[in-house]
């Protein structure tokens, strides 16, 4: 980022990320049937998505929806039963006045809820900052609670001028300070934002794996996100294409 990007240093582009969808959180997998369900005592091989991902125990719904929603058990991904590094999710979310235009910031709250319901179930450390107002705010600094995120989450509203910028140089170099004292943690940036920015940030590619969801709402659209995320080299996504309000 310099000190305008999802993660310090690395010019490279971000691996990735994963987007949330309200219904195919609903998915399952079935049980074993035939010869696996006679054979419970006897290790199976590890089922596998179409992406080859090899899987064992829960969806992995990240990285799942990665392609968007899967439309069978085959394009599932599963997390391993053996024991993964910590998880780190730092959530930016841009509040300015803007993102009330035709319920923008009302609509990003309801996947917000979805995702702060994975990060609960997965014991993901969640670091959450609002862009808003003067200066961006700190809510929640990479721990797990899930109680304080959702009083932040009830209480989230639009209003003031768009310190984005801001947000992603202090996110940088937090996210930075945390690497060092957590030297295995998994990070994943996400960032929800209408993209309506008098100028574009100048950032660099960030560091670990970004997704970009653009909460641009309304009949015309300025689509200055999309810009953002090819600078950040982070996965962009449209809000219609995560969720059916």
């Amino acid at each position: 980022m310099g000190r305008a990007a999802g993660a310090a240093g690395g010019h490279r582009r971000a691996p990735r990320a994963a987007a949330l969808d309200k219904k195919a959180l609903s998915i399952r997998p079935q049980p074993a049937q035939g010869a696996d369900a006679r054979h419970r005592d006897k290790p199976q091989p590890a089922p596998r998505g179409r992406a080859g991902a090899p899987g064992r125990g829960c969806p992995d719904w990240p990285r799942s929806l990665q392609r968007g929603r899967p439309r069978s058990r085959a394009e599932l991904h599963y997390r391993s039963r053996v024991s993964a590094a910590p998880a780190l999710w730092l959530i930016v979310v841009d509040a300015s006045a803007s993102t009330r235009r035709h319920g923008a910031l009302r609509r990003a709250k309801g996947l917000l809820a979805e995702l702060l319901e994975q990060a609960r179930r997965r014991r993901v450390a969640l670091a959450l900052l609002q862009a808003d107002g003067a200066r961006p705010r700190w809510f929640c600094q990479g721990q797990r609670a899930p109680q304080a995120a959702r009083r932040w989450l009830e209480q989230l509203g639009a209003g003031g001028g768009t310190p984005l910028s801001a947000a992603l140089a202090e996110a940088d170099a937090w996210l930075a300070r945390r690497r060092r004292s957590h030297p295995g943690e998994r990070q994943q940036l996400w960032l929800l934002t209408d993209g309506r920015l008098r100028a574009l940030p100048a950032v660099p590619a960030a560091a670990c794996p970004a997704l970009l969801i653009d909460i641009e709402s309304g009949p015309l659209r300025l689509g200055l996100a999309r810009a953002l995320a090819e600078a950040l080299g982070a996965e962009y996504r449209h809000i219609d294409e995560l969720t059916l309000l």
